[in-house]
């Protein structure tokens, strides 16, 4: 798999251009002032209650071997070999010299509901939704929409009802993560004409469910400093809101489709804290992780987590739902939105240093309508699965598979490691098969 990297001004380039210049030397007192005063903050942030009880991950090396035969495209079919306990810390790289491999944490192993990314978003914002005495949650996506489905199974998991908007017409047998969002919350279909007004029709849903003495917020109106940095209990801002002594009044909160909030970027941060450490990743060694590209938010997420930290990594998300514009845009808003929340001036001279850029975004190579799946795909996911016990799926998580498995072998005898991401997406492929039959019915013993 080919792909264009786009460029952008990454830190990590800033970084070596003022290497060129002779300024990282004479700066590099205030460097380290800056990344230890950023990185105690960041540490502050993440002390608080979370959904996860810890951050862990298992993670995977994947060794990546020719097989001596050609696609039609020219490339060479490429064999994987899965070894479920490698041998990690700062020394990685250099162990793995010569041999192409990439890692992969195994956040699809999080939950067997709810997929890796869409827990990692919820991992912070649960828990704010219980401290503010939220009763109903109202969010929104598409048919199969795996934020969804993760939205009502953990909001069901912890008392609180889900109220849910999905694109498109009820298919006629329930599947894949459909089901388990009509299983687990409350399903109410939207014609595709008028799901272009999202936001009106989730507001509407949510006055209707609220009633005449509930309340309703969009989950931003949670996100004061106060509550995001300062843990102050968020009950106190809503009861501001609504100081009704009513106690079986309705507090109904809406999430925007995909959870792309600036709260929901705190799990993700928690999780390159955690990978950072040294018995894992470490801090010292380049890394580049690999995730893909629905909304972006666990990309930036990732790639925020890296700058605020001080880590030489660099974030490459294969875009699958939008444009390089459209990515760049939400990046922005993503990283405007934790700027307003955070209120620190360590964060903001490390954003600005990083001229609001923390992301590589990616194109696929082989362009499609967001959804599709293309020939030999699904055949492709048999493969890797039956070699390494690893499920992809053929609409997300094998894009970023196909680029971890090009950026190990064009790593060489660079020292560096490769990383893959995991979001999950099992219970997606279940969905596919009942809409592109024909690719399924053809999969044959490998």
């Amino acid at each position: 798999m080919l792909v264009k990297l786009l460029p952008r001004s990454a830190v990590v380039s800033a970084a070596k251009r003022d290497v060129h210049s002779g300024l990282v030397a004479a700066n590099s007192k205030e460097n380290s002032v800056l990344k230890l005063s950023t990185v105690e903050f960041v540490s502050k942030l993440l002390d608080r209650r979370w959904a996860l009880r810890i951050p862990d991950a298992q993670i995977h090396q994947v060794m990546v071997c020719g097989s001596g035969r050609f696609k039609q495209q020219g490339s060479e079919v490429l064999e994987f070999r899965n070894n479920s306990g490698p041998s990690l810390g700062d020394s990685m790289a250099a162990r793995n010299l010569g041999q192409p491999v990439f890692y992969v944490v195994r956040d699809d192993l999080l939950h067997p509901l709810v997929n890796g990314n869409k827990a990692r978003k919820l991992d912070a914002l649960l828990p704010l939704l219980e401290d503010s005495s939220v009763t109903d949650v109202v969010t929104c996506g598409g048919c199969q929409s795996a934020h969804a489905a993760a939205v009502a199974v953990s909001c069901a998991e912890r008392g609180l009802k889900t109220h849910l908007l999905l694109r498109g017409e009820q298919p006629e047998i329930l599947t894949g993560y459909t089901l388990i969002s009509t299983l687990y919350g409350n399903i109410n279909y939207v014609a595709r004409s008028l799901y272009a007004r999202r936001d009106e029709i989730l507001s509407r849903h949510a006055n209707m469910i609220a009633g005449s003495h509930g309340s309703v917020q969009w989950l931003s109106d949670l996100l004061e400093p106060a509550a995001f940095v300062y843990h102050v209990p968020p009950k106190q801002i809503v009861s501001q809101l609504d100081d009704s002594s009513n106690t079986m009044n309705k507090k109904v909160v809406i999430i925007n489709e995909g959870a792309g909030d600036a709260a929901a970027l705190l799990g993700v941060i928690r999780l390159v804290q955690y990978l950072s450490q040294d018995h894992l990743f470490g801090k010292v060694q380049g890394v580049k992780m690999i995730v893909d590209a629905g909304t972006g938010t666990t990309a930036v997420g990732l790639g925020l987590g890296a700058l605020c930290l001080g880590l030489p990594w660099e974030v490459h998300a294969v875009m699958l739902a939008d444009s390089v514009e459209g990515y760049r845009k939400k990046e922005q808003s993503l990283i405007s939105g934790f700027r307003k929340m955070c209120e620190s001036p360590e964060i903001d001279l490390r954003l600005n240093g990083a001229k609001y850029e923390v992301v590589h975004w990616v194109e696929r190579n082989r362009p499609r309508k967001f959804g599709n799946v293309l020939k030999g795909e699904v055949e492709e996911c048999q493969r890797i699965a039956q070699q390494t016990g690893i499920l992809v799926d053929p609409i997300y998580t094998l894009a970023a598979w196909e680029l971890a498995a090009q950026l190990s072998q064009e790593q060489g005898a660079s020292a560096g490691v490769v990383a893959l991401l995991h979001t999950g997406g099992t219970l997606g492929i279940f969905g596919l098969a009942q809409r592109y039959k024909p690719h399924f019915q053809n999969l044959k013993a490998h």
